[in-house]
């Protein structure tokens, strides 16, 4: 298949009130304040696939982006590793093999490709860390300029990340939800590139669930288990095995299994019928990248892995040290956000909702060198405990 060739003919963005926009419109949020959608694309079908093109890009006939556009460092095609845990056969996604090591790459590229395509020359995004390392490199391939505003209390080897790629940052005080509403301020002057809010990030997303699908021989697996701050990879996934269904490439919805740190866990209170406020204060947790307290795709999140017949759980901070180590002892070095996966799957294990004989992949978001003081915390707790 030609690589200039895109689904886009009769593709639009949309708001939550309905209203329509084109896809070469530069806002990057609805009239009514909402985050954009994009129309249903049709799936791509196995002989659509570049098989020449070793990154996410030999998935183009399912992204709205002109290829002639594309900037690309080899993102996608990460390993995954099956792993006898609990007793089954658990293949683990390893995201971290993406070139800024973490998931967020595969929205960047497709986002900042797209952005190229409309002329951008700078643009502004916020992140507590993975997301902005990420609009950084990909700004620096394309030669666009970038600010990143990221939280003070993000770890220092994802700063260093965000400078060494050339981008200007910004540290601010006080929590996740105040650097974004700062970065929406200085949206007005700066294209906002935001992870969270633009459109074409989902579909930089949705390849991961591709992967899965050509992996496994091109069959779905029976459950996705994953980490969700603002729900980016849940609404990936969703995207992705809605159009292979769609196209006939599957026969079943893959379960979404989703896990939340526990004071952070919004979306799961939510689709359980809680109040996330019933939880109290916003206590810091080891997994930064998920400490999202109000994703803007609230809505869609709970509506996908409703759709999906799956479950979310909030999990303790000893739940996540727990699964930090277990990894570990089996060669993976996964970031505590990462982690908060494996103790979801954990959950889901001992409650009887995911079985033996089914397939299940989890997603492992970020390396743990993207956390080094935390993940030094987590390995001295244990050493200290070992030795009394």
């Amino acid at each position: 298949m030609p690589l200039t060739d895109t689904p886009t003919a009769d593709a639009f963005l949309y708001d939550r009130s309905g209203h329509r926009y084109d896809i070469t419109d530069p806002r990057w949020r609805g009239a009514d304040g909402t985050a954009l959608t994009m129309s249903a694309l049709p799936g791509l079908t196995a002989d659509e696939i570049v098989t020449s093109e070793r990154s996410l890009w030999r998935y183009q006939a399912a992204l709205p982006v002109d290829a002639r556009h594309r900037v690309s460092l080899g993102e996608g095609c990460t390993p995954m590793v099956p792993i006898d845990w609990a007793g089954r056969r658990v293949h683990f996604k390893l995201e971290w093999f993406n070139p800024t090591s973490s998931f967020k790459d595969r929205g960047v590229a497709v986002m900042v490709s797209h952005l190229l395509g409309q002329g951008a020359d700078s643009v502004l995004e916020d992140s507590s860390g993975n997301g902005g390392s990420a609009v950084a490199a990909y700004s620096a391939a394309a030669g666009i300029r970038a600010k990143i505003i990221v939280p003070e209390s993000t770890s220092a080897a994802k700063i260093l990340q965000v400078r060494a790629y050339g981008a200007q940052i910004e540290l601010v005080a006080g929590t996740r939800e105040e650097v974004s509403q700062e970065a929406i301020r200085q949206s007005e002057q700066i294209r906002y590139a935001s992870h969270n809010w633009h459109p074409f990030f989902l579909q930089g997303t949705k390849t991961v669930a591709y992967e899965m699908w050509e992996d496994l021989g091109f069959r779905a697996p029976d459950n996705v288990v994953l980490v969700a701050g603002a729900g980016s990879n849940v609404l990936g996934c969703d995207i992705a095995f809605s159009e292979l269904l769609g196209a006939g490439q599957i026969a079943h919805r893959p379960r979404l299994f989703i896990g939340q740190p526990e004071h952070w866990a919004t979306i799961a209170d939510t689709l359980n019928g809680l109040d996330p406020a019933e939880r109290g204060p916003r206590l810091p947790t080891i997994a930064e990248g998920a400490a999202i307290a109000d994703p803007v795709r609230l809505p869609e999140a709970v509506e996908a892995i409703r759709r999906s017949g799956g479950g979310a759980v909030a999990v303790s901070e000893a739940m996540i040290r727990k699964a930090v180590r277990e990894l570990a002892s089996r060669g993976l070095y996964a970031e505590p956000t990462s982690c908060v996966a494996v103790a979801a799957l954990d959950h889901f294990i001992a409650e009887g909702a995911i079985g033996a004989d089914e397939t299940t992949v989890v997603v492992l978001t970020g390396a743990g060198t993207k956390s080094s003081e935390k993940m030094a915390g987590i390995f001295d707790e244990e050493r200290t405990s070992r030795h009394g």
